[in-house]
């Protein structure tokens, strides 16, 4: 590609293409970042691409070359229009098992989902979900992050949730890579972080216990589940060295609002200049 013609041709190709769209094409290059595809509605250029992630959901750790070959033919979904890199993302694995693809597909943010947690695991939890076809290759089609388990700070997955149980979570997203629901289990719960926003105000005093120190200060719980920083800056009149020289992980504090970020969910804090 590169005269006018050409780019005017591509252009006008892309424009002709929509997610959910099944192409088919000839692989043209296979290499470690992706597989280029010369899609039989677009000869002119190798514009069609399968990243990595989107070959197969059996594929995990293994290499495009060992499931496609250059020359040979293949069928993927348009997950994405890509206008400004001039291409087609496209997605093999979804033509692997079209009930699942439609399943996920019918899916819209929002909207609550119930199911049984299947596994537990260090990066999230997997949730095998009460409706729908089940999962080639997880435990469940549903997947929780650790920070859409709870609004509360926890240091194991299993201090919120536990195996077999049955839980209600509201959809964030297809995750088209890995084939699965992106859910939010604290997306049904309320926000303590707004409950407190609305019951307090800048410049109010406030008691608690420093839980953290880090070297740009320390947080300090002023509520259930609710903490806020005091910058390094803030802890005492003449700015310490480092945060440990002013307070310790346990000491209680008194401590005025200066800030009330709803939107970041963020609290700022400085103590009280007797």
């Amino acid at each position: 590609m590169g005269t006018v013609e050409e780019e005017s041709s591509l252009a006008a190709f892309l424009r002709t293409v929509n997610v959910g769209d099944v192409l088919t094409g000839t692989v043209a290059e296979i290499t470690r970042s992706g597989t280029t595809v010369l899609l039989d509605a677009f000869a002119a250029a190798p514009v069609g691409v399968i990243g990595p992630l989107d070959l197969s959901w059996g594929s995990f750790g293994g290499s495009a070359a060992d499931i496609l070959e250059v020359g040979g033919r293949v069928s993927a979904e348009v997950i994405a229009v890509d206008l400004p890199e001039r291409q087609v993302r496209l997605s093999r694995s979804a033509t692997e098992n079209p009930q699942l693809w439609a399943h996920l597909k019918s899916l819209r943010p929002g909207q609550r989902l119930s199911g049984t947690v299947a596994a537990i695991e260090r990066f999230g939890v997997f949730v095998d979900l009460d409706d729908g076809p089940d999962h080639p290759v997880f435990p469940g089609v549903g997947f929780i992050t650790m920070p859409e388990l709870s609004w509360h700070r926890f240091e194991d997955p299993s201090e919120v949730v536990s195996v077999g149980e049955h839980i209600t979570c509201e959809v964030l997203v297809f995750d088209t890579h890995n084939g699965e629901a992106r859910l939010s289990l604290r997306a049904t719960q309320p926000d303590p972080f707004q409950q407190f926003a609305r019951r307090v105000h800048v410049g109010q005093i406030l008691h608690g216990p420093v839980t953290k120190v880090v070297p740009f200060g320390a947080f300090i719980r002023v509520a259930d589940g609710i903490e806020g920083l005091i910058h390094l800056s803030e802890l005492t009149a003449s700015t310490p060295e480092v945060s440990g020289d002013a307070v310790q992980v346990g000491d209680e504090v008194t401590v005025i609002i200066i800030e009330i970020d709803t939107l970041r969910r963020r609290l700022a804090l400085s103590r009280p200049m007797v």
